[in-house]
């Protein structure tokens, strides 16, 4: 069977998370493709279940190493990336790789897999909207909320470089679209 895997992006407060969480809760063929970050532990964040923890050091040797499929400096001095061993880890235990990552870097995954992988551009309502859902978190400052809401204008414009476009304004109505679009791709195989 093909290997495929599924790209879900957005800016930051969008709802991709919360719409991998449905499909990974409803569809056990799909696993969680897990990142790494430098970035510092939040809350009850567990390494090696919701990221990969790595010092500036080690994820700087990977990236000489080549071992990211994508790696990008997502905001300043915190690097994001995706494993070359974690696709082939999901792919190796007969399931399909889901990628919760950022705009940048799911261009970067679109372009190496354009046959197999299925790319999902998760939209807000409205950057109004996005900044109160950031807000609404509790785990920005004024600035670091500015900071995010100016990358989302930003990535914004990328939305037509993915197969498909999933206007989060209803979660479960944007839920229910993107478990749609993902039966169709995968098709009979998987279901």
């Amino acid at each position: 069977m093909e290997k495929k895997l599924i790209i879900l992006t957005a800016p930051s407060g969008a709802g991709k998370t919360s719409i991998t969480r449905y499909l990974l809760g409803k569809y056990p063929y799909l696993s969680f493709s897990i990142s790494a970050t430098t970035r510092n532990k939040r809350g009850q964040e567990v390494d090696g279940h919701d990221y990969y923890f790595l010092e500036l050091a080690e994820f700087n040797q990977k990236i000489k190493e080549q071992a990211f499929i994508e790696w990008e400096m997502v905001y300043e001095g915190t690097y994001y990336g995706t494993l070359k061993t974690e696709l082939h880890r999901i792919w190796d235990a007969g399931k399909v790789p889901m990628l919760d990552i950022d705009v940048k870097g799911a261009i970067h995954v679109q372009q190496q897999f354009p046959n197999n992988s299925l790319s999902l551009f998760v939209e807000p309502p409205s950057i109004d909207a996005l900044k109160i859902r950031l807000a609404s978190r509790g785990t920005e400052t004024d600035e670091s909320l500015q900071t995010r809401v100016n990358k989302a204008a930003y990535e914004l414009s990328f939305k037509h470089h993915f197969n498909k476009i999933i206007l989060n304004d209803d979660l479960q109505k944007a839920c229910i679209e993107t478990e749609n679009i993902l039966k169709e791709f995968l098709g009979e195989g998987y279901l």
